[in-house]
């Protein structure tokens, strides 16, 4: 254990820090799954509202370090990919 007060700061804030992107995380796993569950019941104009508010997401973790930009990227991708070919089926 550390005996230093600003070792024990420290642990304090990555601790909070750890927390609160955590939350970011389980709130865009969420919305994930949500807009997967529009896809699969055929739910094609809430789930193109909801993709946009999905990638706003996505980027704002990725602007905030909480996810790399890549994986923003390469999750929107694979989202809209998704929607783009229910919508040609439809």
């Amino acid at each position: 254990m550390p005996i230093k007060h600003a070792a024990l700061k420290q642990i304090r804030k990555d601790r909070k820090r750890e927390e609160h992107n955590q939350a970011i995380r389980s709130e865009l796993k969420t919305l994930t799954k949500r807009l997967l569950a529009m896809l699969n019941g055929q739910q094609l104009k809430e789930a193109a509202a909801l993709i946009r508010d999905v990638a706003r997401k996505y980027d704002a973790a990725a602007s905030k370090g909480v996810i790399h930009r890549n994986t923003a990227s390469r999750y929107k991708a694979r989202l809209q990919r998704q929607l783009n070919k229910r919508t040609a089926k439809a």
